[in-house]
């Protein structure tokens, strides 16, 4: 099983990971303009997007899948740019698997274990969606917002409900989310070390990254530079495209 890609530009490989409930499309503001100058290769995710559905998902294992994409693309050495969930993701094959990665950009999270009550609401509002079975995302959005009160989240979580051959529906394994949750809030692996050069960028306004998680950060990234956009919150690279466009390209091209 592979997972689903979407490929544009030429030049140095860059990879991009979308967060939980997410999909492909989540960067592309980043993704269009770096295609200018860069092989940009967006990726679903297990269980997201139009990529295979599996009852497993952990860091190592989603890692795995897209080790397995690189060396299907033929890709010796990448940098990875992953979003919340996405970022545990790259910094998990960063670990893994380092000679594989040159650089290394991980978007508002942090190599720690989240509190497995942050998504409590979503999931109730997912899974009430399911129970109704309505034939419109405007009629996925009134069942939605009795669990999640802000248009912005569900508009970006309705992005995922779409139409195919049995009606409409989630594209996301809700199932498969719910029981592996904590896996996903977790972080298996606060021991190994990153040597290369990474970038951490938090939203000010963002609770996902604490100051007193820098010692762990500086542990398992000691060449980890830290720079905060605002006033942006978790979805810092859709509020503030063009800074934190900026801020990425002059990483990838050296400085940071």
């Amino acid at each position: 099983m592979q997972l689903n890609y979407k490929r544009q530009g030429q030049g140095k490989p860059v990879v991009l990971i979308h967060g939980l409930f997410g999909s492909l499309d989540n960067l592309g503001l980043l993704a269009r303009p770096l295609s200018e100058q860069c092989d940009v290769i967006s990726i679903d995710v297990r269980n997201h997007g139009a990529s295979f559905h599996a009852d497993e998902m952990s860091y190592p294992v989603m890692a795995a899948d897209l080790l397995a994409l690189l060396d299907t693309l033929a890709l010796p050495c990448v940098t990875l740019i992953g979003h919340s969930m996405g970022g545990k993701i790259a910094m998990q094959l960063a670990k893994q698997a380092p000679e594989r990665v040159e650089r290394l950009v991980v978007v508002d999270i942090a190599p720690v274990a989240y509190p497995h009550a942050r998504h409590r609401n979503v999931f109730a509002g997912l899974q009430a969606v399911q129970a109704a079975a309505p034939q419109s995302r405007s009629e996925a959005d009134l069942i939605l917002a009795e669990h999640v009160r802000e248009p912005g989240v569900r508009q970006f979580l309705l992005k995922s409900f779409t139409k195919g051959e049995h009606g409409w529906g989630w594209r996301f394994n809700v199932s498969a989310l719910i029981a592996n949750y904590a896996n996903i809030m977790g972080w298996p692996d606060p021991d190994s070390r990153y040597e290369g050069p990474t970038l951490m960028i938090k939203g000010s306004e963002s609770d996902y990254i604490q100051p007193e998680y820098q010692e762990t950060v500086q542990a398992q990234f000691p060449a980890v530079r830290a720079r905060v956009v605002a006033p942006a919150g978790h979805w810092l690279h859709a509020e503030k495209p063009a800074l934190f466009n900026r801020l990425v390209t002059e990483f990838l091209a050296g400085g940071g």
